[in-house]
């Protein structure tokens, strides 16, 4: 399929404000050890805190980090699966292409005011690029299926505390019919498959918001 400038942008949006709240996480995580550097560890707790981050999940069976916390797989008979092995093959994916991302990772980062270890980046460079990938193909089904014939939210609530509000403003609780061509994935697909792959939380609501900013100079094709 042929992929939109505006698309393009507000896909690179997206993916920015969900590892800018990553990092943030991640940074008051650090602050609480009054640590400057971020260690995977602070990835971890950032993602315990708060489950909008828990994205790009195809990353964590390659990644040290998230090793055997997915839990222990058993078959019919009660036999432990093996944790399955990385892939040599040649068809490209978005765990072998991860480390692309790994001079924005860096330039995030700086622009947050923090550094991070080596395997810090990688764990970024990795969440951003499946995270990109399942984006993408999203996007793509909606511009297959002339849309999102069925759409639910998710809120997020800590015990003993009211639910907040309904979104009012710049929601997609109704089914999204696309309009425009068959072969051309346009901003409006991937605001559409931004809330498939994120919570009905703030994360998402912020990250619609910002990639509509980004792309407001651009047409909506």
């Amino acid at each position: 399929m042929h992929v939109s400038r505006s698309a393009a942008w507000a896909a690179s949006s997206v993916t920015r404000t969900v590892l800018t709240e990553i990092i943030d996480g991640a940074r008051r995580a650090a602050a609480a050890e009054a640590r400057k550097k971020l260690i995977p560890g602070d990835l971890l707790s950032a993602i315990d805190r708060n489950v909008e981050l828990e994205v790009g999940a195809k990353w964590y069976d390659h990644s040290p980090t998230f090793q055997g916390l997915t839990g222990v797989l058993y078959d019919a008979e009660g036999v432990i699966v093996p944790s399955r092995k990385r892939s040599r093959s040649r068809k490209p994916s978005a765990v072998v292409g991860a480390h692309r991302f790994e001079a924005g990772v860096k330039k995030l980062l700086w622009s947050q005011g923090a550094t991070a270890v080596p395997a810090m980046v990688r764990d970024l460079d990795g969440i951003a690029s499946v995270f990109l990938t399942d984006l993408a193909r999203d996007a793509a089904m909606v511009v297959r299926e002339g849309g999102v014939k069925r759409f639910g939210t998710v809120t997020l609530v800590m015990a003993g505390e009211p639910a907040p509000p309904p979104f009012l403003k710049d929601s997609l609780r109704a089914p999204y019919a696309r309009r425009g061509d068959g072969r051309t994935i346009g901003r409006d697909d991937i605001l559409a498959a931004t809330t498939m792959q994120l919570f009905g939380g703030n994360l998402r609501q912020r990250a619609l918001t910002e990639a509509r900013e980004a792309t407001q100079n651009t047409s909506a094709g």
